[in-house]
């Protein structure tokens, strides 16, 4: 073997394991066990639609600062009357030569027009992004708790798979007593099957609701395996981070109207526009120009001066001042649309509270408790023989149907609090 292939597969081996240090490094930026708060933290320093949210700001920033730059000015340099023919002369001495320097000088206040449009559609920008980072939030709360509630169901599948799995070896003991028949034997078995393809439905729900979670978080790996930590019942005694604090319907609407940034960017839209508006208006002015410079000639040397307006006869920019007039009136029309909508919003989700804390509390006082109970008596009546299998099956059934019922409820309780904090704003950095 020569030195050169020896260097060379040592090279191919060092590169793999850096490639392989690197990928688990990625791979570990996303801890588990994982807190809401840390996903939350990880979607606003890694998703890529955030990212060019912010691109979108620096580019605002570009443009504030093109705005505030002035027209740069221009030099020209002329010959003139240079004689054609064998006996012209030396080239310096027989013609004109004519150097000058012109600047354009804008009216109207435009440079400073511009350059506070700029600021507002740069603030406007900021305002955005912060409203991107609300609703960043609120798809990190949805995917979070959709896999704990995800994993609740998985457990409680099993839980009632395991319940199943007992009562098969207990009807196989008694079958081969000569207690029960082949039939009632192999109808639990199958009802097993069902038992057991609830398993693999849970399991399939899971493992989506983490790789949308992934996602979100821009992991590498989306079929990497984390363990979240969050409980889906709310403890209204201590209230958690990012959870709305108690108040009315209308407390809850002026905050909203005080706080949500999107509110926030319509209304800097309208300053915006007026402020374009006056630009427009500013651009029927003609710009002037003015210049000098120096004249050579071979009578002798000399100073030139000059200025240069436009004749504002046929454009006196009336297209634009329609459009500027048209867009100002637009941005009210769609701020007072955004107003209503954040009212709707706030509306809505605060009934979804009210609905679904009732809701939580009736299942469970009313529907899950008697469901478990059934489900625990039938279980030791059918072992003592005093209830039948159909009986035990529709308990098993029933308790199943309750639990899920219940998970369900708790995680839209708990969304729903997190979509009334959204819509009034909180918890925007």
């Amino acid at each position: 073997m020569s030195v050169h292939s020896s260097i060379s597969r040592a090279f191919i081996f060092m590169a793999f394991v850096l490639s392989a240090s690197f990928m688990h490094a990625q791979q570990s930026d996303v801890p588990s066990p994982l807190k809401l708060e840390e996903a939350i933290r990880l979607a606003i320093d890694r998703n890529p639609s955030l990212a060019a949210a912010k691109n979108e700001i620096q580019a605002a920033e570009g443009d504030a600062v093109s705005a505030t730059k002035r027209l740069n000015p221009t030099f020209s340099l002329e010959f003139e009357d240079l004689p054609l023919g064998a006996h012209a002369g030396p080239f310096f001495e027989v013609q004109e030569i004519t150097s000058r320097v012109d600047f354009e000088i804008e009216t109207g206040g435009r440079r400073r027009l511009r350059a506070v449009s700029a600021e507002q559609s740069l603030e406007m920008k900021r305002l955005i992004y912060k409203d991107r980072l609300r609703l960043m939030r609120l798809q990190v709360e949805r995917a979070f708790y959709r896999t704990v509630l995800d994993k609740a169901n998985l457990e409680a599948s099993q839980w009632i798979l395991e319940q199943a799995e007992r009562v098969i070896k207990l009807n196989q003991v008694r079958f081969e007593q000569g207690d029960i028949s082949a039939l009632e034997l192999n109808r639990i078995e199958v009802e097993r099957l069902k038992f057991q393809d609830d398993v693999f439905q849970a399991e399939l729900a899971l493992r989506d609701a983490k790789s949308s979670l992934l996602a979100l978080l821009n992991a590498p790996d989306l079929s990497r395996d984390i363990e979240v930590v969050g409980l889906l019942s709310v403890n209204y005694q201590a209230p958690e981070p990012g959870l709305p604090t108690h108040g009315s319907l209308d407390e809850l609407i002026q905050i909203s109207l005080q706080q949500r940034p999107d509110l926030a960017a319509g209304k800097q839209e309208i300053i915006r526009a007026e402020t374009e508006g006056r630009l427009q208006k500013a651009i029927r002015s003609p710009n002037i120009t003015v210049g000098g410079g120096y004249k050579r000639n071979p009578a002798g040397n000399a100073v030139v001066f000059g200025v240069t307006v436009s004749l504002n006869i046929f454009n006196r920019n009336e297209g634009e001042i329609i459009r500027a007039d048209a867009e100002q009136a637009r941005a009210l029309n769609l701020a007072a649309a955004l107003q209503k909508e954040v009212q709707l919003d706030v509306q809505k989700a605060y009934d979804s509270v009210e609905i679904n804390r009732r809701r939580v509390e009736f299942i469970r006082t009313q529907q899950l408790k008697r469901a478990e109970e059934a489900s625990r008596v039938t279980l030791q009546s059918y072992n003592l023989g005093g209830a039948t299998l159909i009986d035990y099956l529709d308990a098993q059934r029933t308790y199943r149907d309750a639990l899920r019922l219940y998970n369900q409820a708790l995680y839209d309780e708990r969304i729903s609090l997190y979509e009334l904090s959204s819509s009034i704003g909180l918890g925007v950095q």
